[in-house]
C-alpha cells in the first residue's frame, strides 16, 4: 500500500510541475465528459417529468387509442375510434367502472365581446379531471348531469381567459364556441408551457354536446380511457375490451387490430425504455470524444517518458522495480484522466442546467449519482488503458541506457 501511495504522490507532483500541459492534455477528457453529462442530465430531467405526469394515474386505468400501421399511414389512410366504441365500453363490457372519452372538436374559433382566440376544444366527461390529473382553479368542472342534459357549459384554460380578456373570475360569463354559446362554469389550474407550447390553451365541454357538434356520421379524433372495477382483473378486462372492439370494428379473424390498449404502467415503461435507449445511444456517440481524449493522454505520456528517461534510469539504479515504474506512470495517466473527468462532470452539470433554463418551461436537468460515478470511473479507465503503452515503455527501459540518455 505504501508503494501505491508513493506512486500516487509522485504522479500528482509530476502533474503539478507541468500544470498547463496537464490541463491541455486532459481537455479532451474534460469536454467529452461534460458533453455526456449535459446530454444525460437533460434526458433524465425530462424522463423524471414524464414519470411525474403518470404518477396520479392509477394502475386500474387503461387507454384505448386508434392505431394506424406505418405502411398505411404513408398512403394517407388513418384508423379512428367511433362513438359506437364508447357505447360498447359503457354498456357491453363487464368489469368497467368508468368510461372517459376525450375528443377534439373542430371549430372555427372562440369569441367573447368582439375578441376571438384559437384554442383546442375538447369534449369529455366528468371523470376527465381524475384521468388527466387536472382540476379547476375557479368554479367547478363538468358533472354527469351536464353530459346527460347536454348543457352548453364550458371549463376554460387560463390562456383562453387571457386571450379573450375575460374577468379574473369569468364564471357565469358566456363565450361563443363555433356557432354555439356556452356558459363558463370553471377555470382550470395553470400548467404553463413545455417546449414553448402552451398547456393552458384549451376548453372542455360535455362529451354529448361535442358529439352533437361533430355529427354522428363523422370519424372523430378520440381516445377513450376507462377504469377496471377490480384491479386484479385488469388483464382479463383488456382481453374482453379487445374482443368487443374487434367486433365493433368488424375485424375478421387474422386481421390485425386497428387500435391499441395500454395501461398507464405500460405506457410509462415504453417511455422509460425509449429514454434509456436514447440515453445510451447519445451517451455512446458523445462518449467517442473520451476515446479521442485518451489518445491525447497516450501521446503526451509517450513524450513524458522520453523527457524523463534519465529520471527513470536513476530510479532503477536506486532499486525501483519494473512494477514500481509501471504503477507510477499508470497512476499519472489515470489521475490525469480522472481530474479531467471530475471537472467535466461539474461543467456538464452546469451546461445541462443552463440549457434547461433557456428552453421555456423545460423540466430541470437531473444528474443521477450512477451517471456521476460511471463518468468518473470511465474517465479514469480510459486514462489507465491509454497509459499502458507509455507505462510499459518506461518500465522496459534499460537502466544503463537510460542513464546515458541526453
Amino acid at each position: 500500500m505504501t508503494a501505491y501511495l508513493e506512486a500516487f504522490r509522485a504522479a500528482l507532483t509530476s502533474l503539478l510541475a507541468h500544470r498547463m500541459r496537464s490541463f491541455l492534455t486532459t481537455l479532451g477528457i474534460l469536454i467529452g465528459t461534460a458533453s455526456v453529462i449535459a446530454v444525460v442530465s437533460l434526458i433524465q430531467g425530462f424522463s423524471a417529468f414524464v414519470t411525474a405526469q403518470f404518477a396520479d394515474i392509477g394502475g386500474s386505468t387503461l387507454n384505448l387509442q386508434a392505431y394506424t400501421p406505418f405502411d398505411e399511414a404513408v398512403l394517407g389512410r388513418e384508423n379512428f375510434l367511433t362513438f359506437a366504441d364508447v357505447d360498447v365500453l359503457r354498456h357491453r363490457v363487464p368489469g368497467i367502472d368508468t368510461v372517459v372519452p376525450t375528443m377534439a372538436v373542430p371549430v372555427t374559433g372562440i369569441s367573447w365581446r368582439g375578441r376571438s382566440a384559437a384554442a383546442q376544444v375538447v369534449a369529455s366527461s366528468s371523470e376527465f379531471t381524475a384521468v388527466q390529473g387536472l382540476y379547476p382553479e375557479l368554479g367547478r368542472f363538468l358533472v354527469a348531469s351536464d353530459d346527460q342534459s347536454r348543457r352548453r357549459v364550458v371549463v376554460i384554460g387560463n390562456e383562453v381567459r387571457e386571450k379573450l380578456e375575460l374577468p379574473e373570475d369569468p364564471v357565469g360569463e358566456f363565450i361563443r364556441i363555433g356557432s354555439d354559446w356556452f356558459k363558463v362554469i370553471g377555470v382550470m389550474e395553470k400548467r404553463g408551457e413545455i417546449f414553448g407550447l402552451s398547456q393552458d390553451n384549451y376548453v372542455v365541454i360535455p362529451f354529448e354536446v361535442g358529439r352533437a357538434m361533430t355529427g354522428s356520421q363523422r370519424r372523430p379524433r378520440m381516445s377513450i380511457s376507462f377504469t377496471a372495477s377490480d384491479l386484479s382483473e385488469v388483464d382479463a378486462l383488456r382481453d374482453r375490451v379487445r374482443r368487443a372492439i374487434r367486433q365493433s370494428h368488424r375485424l375478421k379473424p387474422g386481421q390485425d387490430d386497428d387500435f391499441r390498449i395500454q395501461t398507464a404502467e405500460s405506457a410509462l415503461k415504453s417511455f422509460e425504455d425509449f429514454a434509456a435507449m436514447t440515453t445510451a445511444v447519445l451517451g455512446g456517440i458523445v462518449g467517442i470524444s473520451l476515446l479521442v481524449g485518451g489518445i491525447g493522454i497516450m501521446n503526451i505520456m509517450l513524450v513524458s517518458v522520453t523527457e524523463r528517461t534519465r529520471e527513470i534510469g536513476i530510479l532503477k539504479a536506486l532499486g525501483a522495480t519494473r512494477r514500481d515504474i509501471l504503477v507510477q506512470f499508470l497512476a499519472e495517466a489515470g489521475l490525469l484522466a480522472l481530474l479531467g473527468g471530475l471537472i467535466g462532470i461539474a461543467l456538464g452539470w452546469l451546461t445541462g442546467k443552463g440549457v434547461a433554463a433557456l428552453i421555456p418551461n423545460f423540466p430541470p436537468a437531473s444528474v443521477p449519482m450512477w451517471v456521476v460515478v460511471a463518468a468518473a470511473g470511465f474517465s479514469a479507465l480510459v486514462g489507465v488503458i491509454f497509459g499502458i503503452m507509455p507505462a510499459s515503455k518506461a518500465a522496459g527501459l534499460d537502466p544503463i541506457e537510460a542513464l546515458r540518455y541526453e
